[in-house]
Formats: C-alpha cells, sequence, structure tokens
C-alpha cells in the first residue's frame, strides 16, 4: 500500500470549494491511480478525521499552444470528500 502522503496530492482552494465547507465537504487533488478506498484511508489517517462518502472525478489536460508547438496540460483526479456528521473538520481548511 502506498503512504498517504503519495495518495493526497494537494488541497484545492477555490470559491467553490470554501461554499462547499460549510456542507463538511472538502476537495483535493489526488494520484491519478489511487481508488475511492485508498483516498478515504489516506485522509483518515493523516487529519484524523472520518469520512462518510467519497467523490472522484477524472479530469483531462486541455490542449494548449506556443507558436507552432502544441502541448497538453496534465490530467489530474480530483476528490470530494464529505465528514460525517459527528465528526471534527480539517484543521488545514479552518484558517481559510
Amino acid at each position: 500500500m502506498k503512504a498517504p502522503q503519495d495518495i493526497i496530492i494537494r488541497p484545492i482552494i477555490s470559491e467553490r470549494s470554501m461554499k462547499d465547507m460549510e456542507e463538511r465537504k472538502y476537495t483535493f487533488v489526488v494520484s491519478k491511480n489511487a481508488n475511492k478506498i485508498e483516498i478515504k484511508k489516506a485522509i483518515e489517517e493523516l487529519f484524523g478525521v472520518n469520512i462518510e462518502k467519497v467523490n472522484v472525478m477524472n479530469y483531462t489536460g486541455k490542449m494548449r499552444r506556443m507558436g507552432r508547438n502544441v502541448g497538453r496540460r496534465p490530467s489530474w483526479k480530483k476528490a470530494i470528500v464529505k465528514l460525517e456528521e459527528g465528526s471534527k473538520g480539517i484543521e488545514f481548511f479552518e484558517g481559510m
């Protein structure tokens, strides 16, 4: 099994993710080959919270041009986790 730090790459801080925090939902960029069970265990271990539900979305990288050269941004995976009612919040997001 991979380390939790390899599964959870970084949190997503945006207007929508801040609004979702009121509903006890937190958003993270996760490893592309991680599944819902691994994501749930990693967040529970890193932050010491209880997770009710995990939603996962795959994003394809956009095509970009620089002059004649055509490239692509990297593809990535986003996870939105919902905490259980009795669980404490994630302290990283509390000061935002």
